[in-house]
């Protein structure tokens, strides 16, 4: 059970990096950015073939987070501000967004083929060993940052002014830009954070797979189904809901069979949403809500009968 529990929190800080991304954005701009996943593959695909050109690793990397931060930026101001500006109310930065990703992708397979090809080892593979569960290098790197991410996004927007006015963003934009708040910078800096998370989740995952044009379609799919299971409202949950997606994926792995994560994330979410909509930790104590939640359906069911 420990190596489960293991295995998992280091695939779920991955998952939950690219639901953190998602979440980012939305709390400021109440969009979802659907392009999310090819952020993250062009991280990996830039690093790669850097890489493999004979740029040192460490400058792959930090190029491969720039081009995924700066591809956020670019993201919105190509497919979602003009839409915005056009109607506040509009839902067509979804079909925007989808055509972006849809963009990228095919850019990425034209340029470096659809084949997978190899990335920089970040670490060596030397184990450590927990309790007699064994974890590499590479799996604790990405529970640190999954870690750091969340300690410091949360300190930054309670404890810093531009995080506060995030914050009022969030809750009531046209009364924010009303008192002279700079929403448009606002928005950029989201989408710029959401595409730093995203790209550090490739760079992290990299290692552990290979680089692939198509990765993101992969991790866009399961960040979002992390971020419906913790919560949309708020990043830190869903870094929560990428943790619990991660252990419970690796568990069905480990129990049900090798192909139950292609599968059993979708059940993981439809229970959840029926049993707390919101989300297990959007508010207030999870277990409680989860409770709540079943404690409701039962009742509803006692009553139909």
């Amino acid at each position: 059970m420990l190596q489960v529990l293991l295995s998992g929190l280091s695939i779920g800080a991955v998952y939950g990096l690219v639901a953190m991304a998602f979440a980012v954005v939305f709390y400021v701009t109440r969009v979802i950015n659907f392009a999310t996943g090819q952020l993250l593959m062009v991280a990996i695909m830039l690093t790669a073939g850097l890489s493999k050109a004979g740029l040192p690793d460490w400058l792959s990397i930090s190029v491969g987070l720039t081009a995924s931060t700066a591809a956020g930026v670019v993201i919105y101001f190509v497919a979602v501000r003009p839409v915005l500006r056009f109607d506040r109310f509009s839902f067509a930065w979804l079909v925007s967004t989808l055509g972006v990703a849809i963009v990228l992708q095919s850019a990425a397979a034209i340029i470096y083929g659809p084949t997978s090809q190899g990335f920089p080892k970040l670490l060596n593979r030397d184990n450590l060993v927990i309790g007699g569960a064994s974890i590499t290098l590479q799996e604790l790197l990405a529970i640190i940052v999954a870690v750091v991410a969340v300690v410091g996004f949360e300190i930054f927007r309670r404890r810093t002014l531009f995080g506060k006015v995030g914050m009022a963003i969030s809750s009531d934009p046209e009364m924010a830009s009303a008192i002279g708040a700079r929403v448009t910078a606002y928005a950029v800096a989201a989408f710029a954070i959401g595409g730093l998370l995203a790209g550090a989740a490739g760079v992290l995952i990299g290692p552990i797979t290979y680089a692939n044009p198509y990765l993101g379609d992969t991790y866009g799919i399961t960040g979002f189904v992390a971020l419906m299971i913790g919560g949309i409202e708020r990043p830190a949950a869903a870094m929560g809901g990428g943790l619990v997606l991660g252990v419970l994926s690796v568990g069905a792995n480990t129990f049900i069979g090798s192909q139950a994560s292609d599968w059993f994330p979708f059940v993981v979410v439809v229970v959840v949403l029926l049993l707390a909509p919101h989300g297990l930790f959007a508010s207030g104590d999870a277990l409680k809500r989860l409770a709540s939640g079943i404690g409701r359906r039962t009742a509803t069911l006692k009553g139909a009968n």
